[in-house]
C-alpha cells in the first residue's frame, strides 16, 4: 500500500526554490536509506524539464549510456552518441540542455566508485554558473560517501551547493496519518518497532497486525527487512562487524564505554572513534544526566537512537540460530512476551521529545533528558524526564510508564520525594507530571497527566 506524500513542506519548498534559479546551481540530498529521499525528489522536479537518473554498480561505461537513454527522453538524439568519457557526456549535457532543466544523480557515490574523477568534472561545469543554465542534483543513501564527496573541505565539490538537504525520519506523530496505527498507544508501539523510515512503515501496512508483520518482514529470513539492520552499517561503516558488535550489546543493557570494551575485550580508548561515528550517523546516541555539559564523560550512556535497529539487536541478532532454522513463531512469542518492557523504552524518549510542545503548567520547557547519580543524602536516584523552563525559574520532573494502568497519586508522592533529593533543583519551583499508557487511577491536581494522544498530537 503506497503512503500518502508527508510531511516534507519545507523540504519541497527548498528543492522548488532551487529549480527556479536562474543561473546553473547545485544540490545535495543525503540520508539514510527508505526515508523517502528518491520520492521527495518525484514529487518536486519539475515537469518536462527533469532527467532523474538511478545510478548502480555497473562499469562506467554502462552507467553513461544509461545516462544517455535518459537523457534522450528530454533531449532527443542525445543518446545517438557514444560518449567515451563523462567529460564528453556532461560537456554535450551542459550544451544542449533545455532552459534550467535538472539533471538528478540519484545514487551519486555509485557513480564515483567506477569514476573518481566525476566530482571534478562536475565541479568545472558547476562553478561555470551559466545563466539560465542546468542545474544537478546529487542524491545518495551513504552519509559517510556524501559527506566525503560534497561537504568534506577536501571534496572537488565543496562549497559549490546551493542547497544541501539532509533527509531525515519522518516525526512520530505521522503514524496516525499514515494508517499504520488505529489509535495513539499503537502508533506508540509502531514507532518503537519502525520508527520513522516511511518505507517500513509503507511495507508494514500490508499486514493485518503488528505480530504478522514482525513475523513475516523481520523475523523471518526469507522477509525483506530480515537483513536490513546489517546493510545499514554496510552503506555507513568501514568496519560493519565491530559496530554490529557494539550496537548489540548497546541493545542488550550495555551502556557505558567501560562495559562495551570490556565484553569486546578492548582498551575503551579503541571504542572512542567507532563509538561517535555511530552518533554521528544518528544510530547510536550519548545521554547525559541532565544539567551535564557536552565534554562530561563521566556519566554518559550510550543508548541506540534508531527504533528499528534497536528492535534488531534486542531480537533479531541474538536469535539469528533460531530463525535460520525457521523457529520464527518461537521467536515471535517470546517476542510478544517481552514487548511491553521493549515498548517502555521508546515511550520514554517520546515522552522526552514532547516537553517543548506540551506547554505543560503554561510554561515553555527547554529538551528534557533523564537524571542519574547520587542525591542529595548520597544514595542512587533516577528522575525518568527533567527540563527547565525557558525563562529559568522552574524545573519539570517526569515519570514515565508503560502500564496498563498507573496510580496518579503514588507517581505524585514519588516524583515529590524525589525532588527533595535531586541536587541540581536550587532555587527553582519544582512541577511534577506523568506520561502514562492509559488512563490513571485517582487524581492529583499538582500531577498532571500526559498520555499517548496529546504526545503523537504534537510530534508532527
Amino acid at each position: 500500500m503506497a503512503l500518502p506524500f508527508l510531511n516534507r513542506d519545507e523540504e519541497v519548498a527548498r528543492l522548488r526554490r532551487f529549480f527556479r534559479r536562474n543561473e546553473t546551481s547545485l544540490a545535495v540530498l543525503y540520508g539514510r536509506r527508505r526515508l523517502g529521499k528518491s520520492r521527495l525528489l518525484l514529487e518536486t522536479l519539475p515537469p518536462g524539464r527533469a532527467v532523474y537518473f538511478v545510478a548502480d554498480d555497473r562499469e562506467a561505461a554502462l552507467q553513461r549510456a544509461a545516462l544517455a537513454v535518459e537523457i534522450g527522453r528530454l533531449v532527443p538524439g542525445f543518446d545517438l552518441a557514444v560518449y567515451p568519457s563523462w567529460d564528453a557526456l556532461l560537456t554535450h549535457w551542459f550544451q544542449v540542455a533545455p532552459r534550467r532543466a535538472t539533471l538528478v544523480l540519484d545514487e551519486f557515490p555509485e557513480l564515483v566508485a567506477h569514476a573518481s574523477e566525476l566530482p571534478g568534472i562536475l565541479h568545472k561545469h558547476v562553478d561555470r554558473r551559466e545563466p539560465n543554465g542546468p542545474h544537478v542534483v546529487l542524491c545518495g543513501s551513504s552519509q559517510r560517501m556524501m559527506q566525503g564527496l560534497v561537504l568534506d573541505r577536501s571534496a572537488a565539490l565543496y562549497g559549490r551547493s546551493t542547497e544541501i538537504l539532509k533527509v531525515e525520519p519522518l516525526a512520530p506523530g505521522w503514524l496516525l496519518a499514515a494508517r499504520l496505527a488505529k489509535n495513539a498507544e499503537a502508533a506508540v508501539e509502531a514507532w518503537a518497532i519502525w520508527g520513522g523510515v516511511p518505507r517500513y512503515w509503507e511495507l508494514a501496512a500490508e499486514f493485518p497486525s503488528r505480530q504478522a508483520a514482525l513475523s513475516d518482514l523481520v523475523l523471518n529470513p526469507l522477509g525483506v527487512l530480515y537483513g536490513e539492520a546489517d546493510r545499514l552499517l554496510l552503506d555507513d561503516l568501514r568496519d560493519p562487524a565491530q559496530s554490529a558488535s557494539m550496537l548489540e550489546l548497546i541493545g542488550n543493557g550495555c551502556h557505558r564505554m567501560s562495559e562495551i570494551a570490556g565484553r569486546l575485550g578492548k582498551p575503551a580508548g579503541a571504542l572512542v572513534r567507532p563509538l561517535q561515528r555511530l552518533v554521528d550517523l544518528a544510530l547510536v546516541r550519548r545521554d547525559r544526566p541532565f544539567g551535564e555539559g557536552e565534554r562530561s564523560t563521566k556519566r554518559s550512556a550510550y543508548r541506540i537512537a534508531d527504533s528499528f535497529l534497536r528492535f534488531c539487536h534486542r531480537y533479531v541478532t541474538p536469535n539469528r540460530s533460531r530463525l535460520e532454522a525457521r523457529l520464527v513463531t518461537q521467536v515471535a512469542d517470546a517476542v510478544e512476551t517481552d514487548f511491553p518492557h521493549f515498548v517502555s523504552a521508546a515511550w520514554e524518549d517520546l515522552a522526552r521529545r514532547s516537553v517543548p510542545h506540551l506547554g505543560l503548567f503554561d510554561k515553555s520547557w527547554g529538551p528534557a533528558s533523564a537524571w542519574w547519580g547520587p542525591g542529595t543524602d548520597r544514595k542512587p536516584l533516577e528522575v525518568d524526564l527533567v527540563a527547565e523552563s525557558l525563562d529559568g525559574s522552574a524545573l519539570l520532573l517526569g515519570s514515565v510508564k508503560w502500564e496498563n494502568r498507573s496510580d496518579l497519586r503514588r507517581i505524585a508522592a514519588e516524583l515529590s520525594a524525589a525532588a527533595a533529593r535531586l541536587p541540581i533543583v536550587g532555587r527553582r519551583r519544582v512541577h511534577v507530571a506523568a506520561w502514562i499508557r492509559r488512563s490513571p487511577r485517582g487524581s492529583n491536581p499538582a500531577c498532571v497527566a500526559v498520555d499517548p494522544a496529546q504526545v503523537m498530537a504534537c510530534l508532527r
